[in-house]
């Protein structure tokens, strides 16, 4: 009963994280949008800075920007801040109740760091903490130097993907990162942004002047965000994409991505102002291309387990430099051509306590991916072999301990089922 409960709560969790990030992400795409689309007023009241005439949903709009402020502030103010904060909170908890509630399922691989429950889900609240002291850290040092200081939190973009697969299981590795740099961008809002407009509203109602280092800090910090947006999506999204995250140079993979995400974000703020950086948008797309076909199986070695060949040589032969050939047992408990019936003794050891009508490690099966009879394995054989012996993502962090003559048994199974 509390496994349903838990998975009931995940999902309206889920639910509320994005509607919560498409709301944040939207008025934050809008004022981007309207910053760099701003024309100079033609005439108005003290303090314009600048104007912007729409037409939608059957109506005229004027939106005007004034810098400091206009010369009477309104009663009322529009302050962009619950739906980073709604975005931020709803992921952290469905962060905690799937990821940390459940560790060795989703945070720990021991083919990457051999780590307890208690050491995962610390390294894991550490990580998202520490990214954001650094980045905050670098902000202070460098000031408004933004060629330099976007260097630097490229170079700590980089190196987050690296820790982070080097610590955690491929699938955590990525959505940790891109919780890190979300969480960098709604702790700008809470630390930064929204208390620097507090401190200007406050020195206006006084009557005095506002110091512009708050607004300056403020747009720097807001425009930081507006590159990381994307590279966040992308980074929650790749999840589902276990391609990319079960390479063997994940971190990589995920900076790649990262940054061809950003020049086409890039492009975009740029195509809003009226420049069109077509350089940008083509190099971006070039990138994800190219990382497609560095992902794709004919530029991958083959897995040690998969290419077992379903033939043994004989063993004691010489290679053609007269050396001794290596021995290859095929004959193992499942056999050499291996049936539904041989391995499915396999499959219930490593797969039916999550895949299975009735798990007993979650409330339902992932996907609905159901491998308790013999009929659903030969219905899923495809995607047992790609999980397993293609990719090696599956069992989760290898939990169950999965050996390489499993796995083996496995690919022969698959390549004898397609002869």
């Amino acid at each position: 009963m509390l496994a349903f409960w838990t998975e009931a709560a995940a999902f309206l969790l889920r639910w509320l994280h994005v509607v919560a990030a498409i709301a944040w992400i939207g008025e934050s795409f809008y004022f981007v949008a309207l910053d760099r689309g701003l024309k100079p007023p033609k005439q108005g009241a003290q303090g314009l800075f600048g104007e912007s005439w729409s037409v939608h949903g059957g109506g005229f709009y004027l939106k005007q920007k004034f810098l400091p402020a206009p010369a009477e502030l309104p009663a009322e103010l529009h302050w962009s801040k619950w739906k980073s904060y709604t975005t931020w909170l709803s992921g952290f908890a469905l962060l905690a109740l799937t990821y940390l509630l459940s560790p060795d399922l989703y945070l720990i691989d021991r083919n990457v760091a051999d780590l307890s429950p208690t050491q995962a889900v610390g390294a894991a609240v550490a990580f998202l903490v520490l990214t954001w002291i650094v980045y905050d850290g670098l902000c202070k040092l460098v000031g408004f130097r933004d060629g330099l200081l976007g260097l630097l939190v490229a170079v700590m973009t980089l190196a987050l993907c690296y820790v982070a697969t080097g610590v955690f299981s491929g699938r955590a590795a990525f959505l940790l990162v891109g919780a890190a740099l979300a969480t960098i961008m709604s702790a700008n809002v809470f630390f930064v942004i929204i208390p620097g407009q507090k401190r200007m509203v406050a020195a206006l109602a006084k009557g005095e002047s506002p110091n512009p280092l708050d607004g300056q800090r403020g747009k720097q910090r807001s425009v930081h965000n507006t590159y990381f947006t994307l590279p966040v999506v992308f980074a929650m999204l790749s999840t589902h994409y276990g391609t990319a995250y079960a390479h063997e140079h994940n971190g990589l993979v995920l900076f790649v991505a990262m940054a061809a995400a950003a020049m086409i974000r890039q492009f975009f703020v740029l195509w809003h102002g009226g420049a069109r950086a077509w350089s940008l948008l083509v190099g971006g797309a070039l990138l994800l291309v190219g990382l497609l076909f560095w992902l794709s199986p004919a530029m991958r070695a083959e897995p040690a387990a998969a290419a077992v060949s379903a033939v043994s040589p004989a063993n004691g032969a010489t290679m053609p430099d007269g050396s001794a050939s290596p021995t290859i047992v095929l004959s193992d408990a499942y056999g050499e051509r291996p049936d539904t019936a041989a391995i499915r003794p396999l499959i219930e050891k490593h797969c039916v306590a999550c895949h299975a009508a009735q798990p007993t490690l979650m409330a339902s099966a992932p996907k609905g991916t159901m491998l308790d009879t013999p009929e659903r394995i030969d219905l899923q054989a495809a995607l047992i072999h790609k999980q397993v012996v293609e990719l090696r993502i599956m069992p989760p962090g290898n939990m169950t301990q999965m050996t390489e003559a499993e796995r083996a048994a496995i690919g022969r199974w698959f390549a004898g089922r397609s002869k």
